[in-house]
């Protein structure tokens, strides 16, 4: 897909079908995580691929707002090093990056950062110097055809300033 029709399509997907994300199409949403740059080239982020259904209920109950992820067919958590001031911009850079080559291949991600930073710790074996930052879940979407659904956002000339603020 093109990269500008990927981006002008995606959605936010909560709502995922049985079928299962071959293991090279999630192997390509790593790469992608992975080939992202990051401030300074430090690559600090570090990812847990979550697919064990226990392990995915244990995120929904570790969570307070993403009780979807149960019925994902994979989710990843994002970890950041805050002792970089630029930690947050990094996690959406890779965010953006495995959300765009999911869709790509027509697999749909949600993403929640509503957790209890204690459970997620303990569960999922998270060093203290770690920022917990974004939980994002995969999964071929159970509704069908929603490339041609149209996004509600505000129009260019309501978001977009030249030269000032006006």
């Amino acid at each position: 897909m093109d990269t500008f029709d990927c981006i002008a399509t995606k959605l936010d997907i909560r709502e995922y079908s049985k079928q299962k994300v071959p293991i090279e199409i999630r192997e390509k949403i790593l790469e992608a995580a992975r080939l992202t740059g990051t401030g300074l080239n430090t690559q600090h982020w570090r990812f847990i691929v979550v697919e064990d259904k226990h392990n995915l209920n244990k995120l929904a109950e570790d969570s307070t707002s993403g009780k979807w992820v149960t019925e994902a067919n994979f989710a990843i958590i994002v970890l950041t090093n805050p002792k970089y001031n630029y930690h947050m911009i990094d996690a959406g850079r890779v965010l953006q990056s495995m959300q765009l080559a999911a869709w790509n291949f027509g697999v749909g991600s949600g993403l929640f950062t509503g957790i209890r930073e204690q459970n997620f710790r303990k569960d999922y074996n998270i060093p203290e110097q770690m920022n917990i930052t974004v939980v994002v879940g995969f999964g071929y979407p159970a509704k069908k055809n929603l490339t041609g659904k149209r996004k509600n956002r505000l129009p260019i000339n309501e978001l977009v300033h030249y030269e000032i603020y006006r």
